[in-house]
C-alpha cells in the first residue's frame, strides 16, 4: 500500500474508529470543514488536513476536537470527501457537486493506511460511513446518510455500500 496520507498528520494516540463521510459541499474544502474533519479529500482526490490533528480526538473533554459524528467523536478519526453539495437521499439525487470515484478511492487508501497506522481493525463498528454509526453503534445521528450512496453506483444499497467500504480496505491491507 503506498502512503497517501503525510506522516506528520498521525502523530500517535490511542483510536478505536475511523468514520467516513462527506461534506454536502463543494469540491474545495470550507473553513468550517477544515475543523469538523481530520482528513478532507478534494474534488481532484488531494488530501487536505483538517484544523484539529487526530490526536486532539483521543479524549473530548477539553472541548477542543473534530466535532464529525453526535456522541462519537472520542477516539474516532473523522474522513470527510468534500462534495454532494445539495444531495437528497429519496429519490436518491447527488445534486450538483457529485462525489467522483477518485475521491472514493483516495478515501479507501486514506482509511487503509489510517487502519495500519492506529490498528484499527476493520469491522462493522470500526471503519464505517456516518450513516452507519445510529445503526452500527447504537447512538442517533438525526438522519445522516452519509457516505451511504454513490454517484458513480447508484443501485448499491447503503449495506452494500458499507461493505464496499470495508471490502475495499481490507483489500488494501491484505498483503498480494
Amino acid at each position: 500500500m503506498q502512503p497517501v496520507i503525510p506522516k506528520s498528520w498521525m502523530m500517535p494516540a490511542k483510536m478505536e474508529r475511523i468514520i467516513c463521510h462527506w461534506t454536502a459541499g463543494g469540491y474545495i474544502p470550507s473553513e468550517n470543514d477544515l475543523s469538523h474533519y481530520h482528513i478532507l479529500i478534494d474534488g481532484d482526490g488531494a488530501l487536505h488536513a483538517g484544523s484539529h490533528v487526530i490526536a486532539d480526538n483521543e479524549s473530548t473533554s477539553d472541548g477542543d476536537y473534530a466535532a464529525h459524528t453526535r456522541g462519537t467523536n472520542t477516539g474516532s478519526i473523522g474522513v470527510s470527501m468534500c462534495c454532494m453539495a445539495g444531495a437528497i437521499d429519496r429519490p436518491f439525487n447527488p445534486g450538483q457537486v457529485p462525489m467522483k470515484q477518485l475521491q472514493w478511492d483516495a478515501m479507501i487508501a486514506a482509511v487503509a493506511q489510517l487502519c495500519q497506522a492506529y490498528s484499527i481493525p476493520v469491522t462493522l463498528q470500526t471503519v464505517l460511513g456516518h450513516g452507519e454509526v445510529e445503526k452500527n453503534l447504537g447512538r442517533p445521528q438525526s438522519g445522516k446518510w452519509d457516505p451511504m450512496m454513490l454517484p458513480f453506483a447508484p443501485k448499491l444499497s447503503p449495506e452494500e455500500v458499507g461493505e464496499k467500504l470495508r471490502s475495499e480496505v481490507r483489500a488494501l491491507l491484505t498483503p498480494p
